[in-house]
């Protein structure tokens, strides 16, 4: 830090937070009692928020912190938060002078577990050092590790990634009947994320199709998304060899062990000839 804050008796001093959103909304908040802009962001006046004690050390271990506040700010509301819209998110937090807007962060991670209770929420943040705590090494798997059209797949998701239009609900299976016909084996374990809407910006998860090839959802959809809703239909894939290979002609890519004895070696026995 370049600043010493807080060494005179009296302070122009306000905290800040950035959040970043993984469906692309960035939100910015102040304890001043005025809004202030930088960065590129307005920061809402917020003194409703309210972080503990950060914890910030040199060694290798997690830094602690956590931020509560009420839901009265339009900028986060409940159903946000049990949508999972802040799960995940980037935050960044750190003290400012609100009159020369000079600032220093203090800390930044991202959002873990999110409580709810009488009007008001609790977010706990997950510092930048926990990623230290994962194993490098990758354990071994029949099936591929990566993830589809991620890093070590390799694979465009422009490619298999076009936009739908919302026909219909299927309320009763949590499905959705959309403009195009679709082939429920090569969406199924793909995703959709709405443009529109009142559930746009978010991503669900497709585990397969009913009978009438209406494709089923992981996430509870809003009723009151209207027929013409637009969205982003992306195919998934079922991370074996076989698929990667002959599907995508991406076998050199596969992350992954099909033909590595596992710890059921023993207990296989040959079956008999017919």
């Amino acid at each position: 830090m370049s600043r010493i804050w807080f060494s005179t008796d009296l302070e122009t001093v306000a905290m800040f937070w950035r959040i970043d959103r993984r469906d692309g909304v960035t939100l910015g908040f102040t304890t001043h009692d005025a809004d202030l802009w930088f960065d590129g962001l307005l920061h809402r006046a917020a003194p409703g928020m309210v972080p503990s004690s950060i914890r910030k050390s040199a060694g290798f271990e997690p830094d602690s912190a956590d931020v509560r506040g009420t839901l009265s700010h339009e900028a986060i509301s409940a159903e946000d938060l049990a949508a999972g819209r802040f799960d995940r998110a980037r935050v960044c937090i750190g003290l400012i002078d609100w009159e020369t807007l000079e600032r220093d962060t203090l800390y930044s991670g991202t959002i873990g577990a999110v409580s709810q209770e009488d009007g008001s929420f609790s977010a706990e943040l997950t510092s930048r050092k926990q990623e230290l705590l994962r194993d490098p090494v990758p354990r071994t798997s029949p099936g591929c590790r990566a993830a589809f059209c991620g890093p070590g797949c390799n694979l465009d998701a422009q490619r298999f990634t076009r936009e739908v239009v919302l026909m219909a609900l299927d309320l009763g299976n949590n499905a959705v009947v959309l403009s195009a016909p679709v082939d429920a084996a090569r969406h199924a374990g793909g995703s959709l994320r709405w443009l529109e809407g009142p559930q746009a910006g978010e991503r669900m998860s497709i585990p397969g199709a009913t009978g009438a090839g209406a494709l089923i959802l992981d996430r509870p959809l809003d009723e009151t998304t209207p027929p013409g809703t637009r969205a982003f239909l992306r195919e998934g894939c079922d991370h074996t060899l076989g698929t990667c290979g002959a599907r995508f002609a991406n076998a050199a890519n596969f992350r992954g062990e099909p033909f590595l004895p596992g710890n059921d070696l023993l207990t296989r026995y040959p079956s008999p000839s017919l």
